[in-house]
């Protein structure tokens, strides 16, 4: 289980999968849900599955499936997918939509003994333009660490997007909040931030990364997000490289590796 607390540079640095302690150089596959998705993900050149997890609809206790809403139905458990996943060299992320599902996740997560990086991920505030509807910070926490008190924690805002109208960032309020929330966590914590808002948020973000060495920020895009390359390369030169990850859509992923030389 130490891999599951490691800081995923090292893992990757210590395996010989990347050559510097960059950030960027850690490559992700985003959503690999159903069960095409998932060998794509593992033949792939990502060394980082994420994936997104929901309880089965129809019973009580339903099991967790890989599915993203408003899909409520998969091709894929997650028992399935993590005993495909357990045998590749990749790290994995777990989504999670649904406070009911991470128990019993948790326990088919024990059974695994995954020998790679663990993060588990949950929006536990509202965010800019997000909705109210989050996971229960408190519950989540402890339910994630009664089962694995080292894991990395991917701790997120929910957000929106409008493509007509003036977004705002994450305010200082926000970071404020969740700040509370970690100062008590020894673990590894990652804050996933929508990358269209990065660069209207640099104080905020910073500030929250100054609270401790074992934070850092996860760069993701919607689909119809408007950003550019030269935001993505302004947040890399603004912050210490070793702490920001990139799991970012095409086309901006590849142009972004091609402008730093990866």
């Amino acid at each position: 289980m130490g891999s599951w607390s490691e800081n995923i540079l090292d893992y990757f640095l210590n395996t010989n999968q990347i050559k510097t302690r960059d950030g960027a150089a850690v490559i992700w596959y985003h959503r690999a849900n159903t069960k095409l998705q998932m060998a794509e993900a593992i033949k792939s050149t990502a060394h980082m599955i994420e994936a997104d997890v929901l309880l089965s609809e129809g019973k009580e206790s339903g099991e967790p499936i890989m599915a993203h809403p408003p899909e409520t139905s998969s091709d894929n458990t997650l028992k399935e997918w993590l005993d495909e996943v357990k045998n590749s060299d990749k790290g994995i992320k777990l989504d999670f939509k649904s406070l009911v599902a991470v128990r019993p996740s948790m326990k088919l997560l024990s059974n695994a003994e995954l020998k790679k990086p663990v993060w588990i991920n949950a929006d536990i505030l509202p965010g800019p333009s997000g909705s109210s509807c989050v996971i229960d910070a408190k519950e989540f926490i402890n339910t994630v660490t009664s089962f694995f008190p080292d894991v990395t924690l991917s701790l997120g805002w929910t957000t929106g997007w409008t493509n007509l109208k003036c977004n705002k960032g994450y305010t200082s309020a926000m970071v404020q909040e969740m700040a509370v929330i970690c100062g008590d966590l020894t673990q590894p914590v990652t804050f996933p931030v929508r990358a269209a808002l990065v660069r209207r948020s640099i104080p905020e973000l910073m500030w929250l990364l100054q609270q401790s060495d074992r934070y850092s920020l996860t760069i993701w895009s919607g689909k119809h997000d408007e950003y550019s390359v030269e935001d993505l390369l302004f947040i890399r030169d603004t912050f210490d490289k070793s702490r920001i990850f990139y799991d970012i859509l095409e086309p901006q992923n590849s142009e972004f590796r091609k402008a730093i030389g990866l």
